[in-house]
């Protein structure tokens, strides 16, 4: 007994030694699915400024089944509605503030994957807008709702004053992309921009926001007419900025630059995820052969056919196609993806780029799952009149390699930042 028992020991002592000699590195995240995972990210990424609580996502992740859009709505949206109430029942105003900025940013992702035609997005919608301004209210954040009037439709800013010595500064402006909302931007660029001593100019243009779920406008490529009506609504009502730095995230790392091209007010650009061509990213979500197909003959309208029929069982299998292709139905109006493909054709820089005399800066993630990497280089070649031309891709090893890093919000706005101060404040 006595030499089974000394057995035993040596046993478990191995066990232990070869578990403690384990070469495993931990788990870095959420889902594996890449669309789950990009938007758990991105709700995580508000953190620094107050829009997230590690602890509040990581309690609503563990419960969300993978690649279940239900599953997803009711995870995030008991959370924001958790979040919400428990922010009303506070007494410390800071805590209050901040809890409904939270709320806010949980709606924003509760309905991220709902089909647009879902009822519930209305309702969720509104519910994240009363918590986003009464959060900033609460907290005593200074900004003014500005609408721009665009044809027979209206736009939507915000402004948030900087403090005193930012009238010397260069105004920050900021657009989001394809899913953005303008409230979002608080967190990505208003925030970021007060903490510096800036004025930030945060709008939401056609198929974006509020604009397309109230009014039904469309995404449009000539990007320079909404920000040009925004520009004039602003300059209407207050003196002419020293400089202005135009920002355009995701999507609107086309949209920004399209329009500084045709925009003199615009000193600088920044393309924060680069998109010099967004119908290839589109392409690059579907096999790789069909991506050579396309570009030999399935563009062509007797063969849409197929190509629907083919993105149609890539949308059953993978969230990204799914959600890609809903998305743009509504926000521009098309009616399959034959037809998505070919207005995605638009936004590209290729022929427009020549245009931008301005200071350009280029942020881009070597791992992102939108945009290839090499259209950094594409279209840094192809900035010939600009007057200055930067970029920084961010890596795995700083954890800031994912889309427009959202997994290194910090990181990004110190490379941001000191680009500006270089280029408009010596």
């Amino acid at each position: 007994m006595k030499i089974k028992s000394q057995l035993l020991l040596v046993v478990i002592g191995l066990s232990v030694l070869l578990v403690g000699c384990d070469n495993q590195t931990a788990n870095n995240r959420f889902f594996k699915d890449q669309p789950y995972n990009f938007q758990t990210l991105r709700a995580l990424g508000q953190t620094p400024y107050g829009g997230a609580d590690t602890g509040e996502v990581l309690a609503t992740v563990k419960n969300i089944r993978e690649t279940d859009d239900e599953s997803w709505y009711l995870g995030w949206s008991h959370t924001a509605e958790r979040v919400e109430k428990m922010a009303r029942d506070l007494k410390d105003p800071v805590s209050r503030g901040r809890a409904l900025l939270r709320a806010h940013n949980y709606y924003r992702t509760a309905e991220f994957f709902l089909h647009p035609k879902d009822p519930r997005r209305k309702e969720n919608f509104r519910k994240s807008l009363e918590a986003f301004h009464g959060g900033l209210d609460t907290l005593g954040v200074k900004y003014r709702i500005i609408t721009i009037p665009y044809g027979e439709h209206t736009l939507k800013a915000i402004y948030y004053p900087g403090p005193a010595g930012a009238e010397k500064k260069p105004l920050i402006v900021s657009v989001g992309g394809y899913d953005s909302t303008l409230e979002e931007l608080y967190f990505g660029s208003a925030a970021p921009a007060l903490e510096r001593g800036y004025s930030c100019l945060t709008y939401e243009g056609p198929g974006q926001g509020s604009v397309v779920r109230e009014q039904g406008l469309l995404f449009t490529y000539e990007w320079e007419k909404p920000n040009k009506a925004v520009l004039d609504a602003f300059l209407k009502q207050y003196p002419k900025p020293n400089k202005i730095v135009l920002i355009g995230r995701s999507l609107g790392g086309y949209l920004a630059p399209r329009a500084a091209a045709f925009e003199p007010r615009v000193d600088g650009v920044v393309a924060f995820g680069v998109c010099y061509d967004f119908q290839e990213a589109a392409l690059r979500q579907l096999p790789k052969f069909m991506k050579v197909l396309y570009e030999k003959w399935l563009y062509q309208e007797k063969y849409a056919g197929i190509l629907n029929a083919v993105v149609g069982l890539k949308m059953k299998a993978a969230p990204a196609v799914r959600w890609g292709v809903q998305n743009a139905q509504w926000t521009m109006g098309v009616k399959d993806p034959a037809e998505l493909m070919v207005a995605f054709k638009n936004y590209n820089l290729k022929e427009i780029s020549a245009k931008i005399t301005c200071d350009v800066l280029i942020l881009a993630g070597e791992r992102d799952h939108f945009f290839p990497i090499r259209q950094v280089e594409e279209f840094s070649k192809k900035l010939v009149n600009a007057r200055s031309v930067t970029s920084r891709i961010f890596t795995d090893d700083e954890g800031g390699a994912e889309h427009c890093q959202v997994d290194a919000v910090l990181l990004a706005d110190s490379v941001l930042y000191d680009w500006i101060r270089d280029k408009f404040e010596k």
